[in-house]
């Protein structure tokens, strides 16, 4: 069974988003989403300043199984991406919800969030 946090958000693409407290967002993928993959050897992440839509393709997620787009699950300004990942993208694997964050942006919507999943809605989704 996946971890789910129950502070976190969710998308049906397999993204969590965090609200944090400078109004940012921070994006990365689930603990299903890193165990479907299996080992992650590659990461590509979104370019700082990119203005993404939501929907956009941010990134890429390579594993020893297949490839994966990361999605922007909101619109925004991305104003940091964690290069740690870059260089360690098994980090992915192990700290999914911690270390391995994929990128911030800051929200062009307020109500950025709203049509996020939570936690117990995230479960019903991936039949946990």
């Amino acid at each position: 069974m996946s971890h789910v946090p129950a502070e976190l958000k969710y998308v049906d693409t397999h993204e969590w988003l965090r609200l944090e407290d400078d109004g940012t967002i921070t994006i990365g993928i689930t603990d299903h989403a890193q165990a479907l993959l299996g080992d992650i050897v590659f990461v590509e992440l979104p370019q700082l300043g990119a203005q993404l839509a939501a929907g956009d393709t941010a990134g890429v997620v390579e594993s020893v199984k297949a490839a994966s787009d990361v999605y922007a699950p909101i619109a925004g300004e991305v104003v940091a991406i964690n290069e740690a990942l870059v260089n360690e993208p098994e980090l992915a694997n192990t700290e999914p919800y911690g270390d391995a964050w994929f990128f911030r942006v800051r929200p062009a919507d307020a109500d950025a969030l709203a049509g996020a999943l939570d936690a117990a809605g995230y479960v019903d989704l991936i039949g946990a």
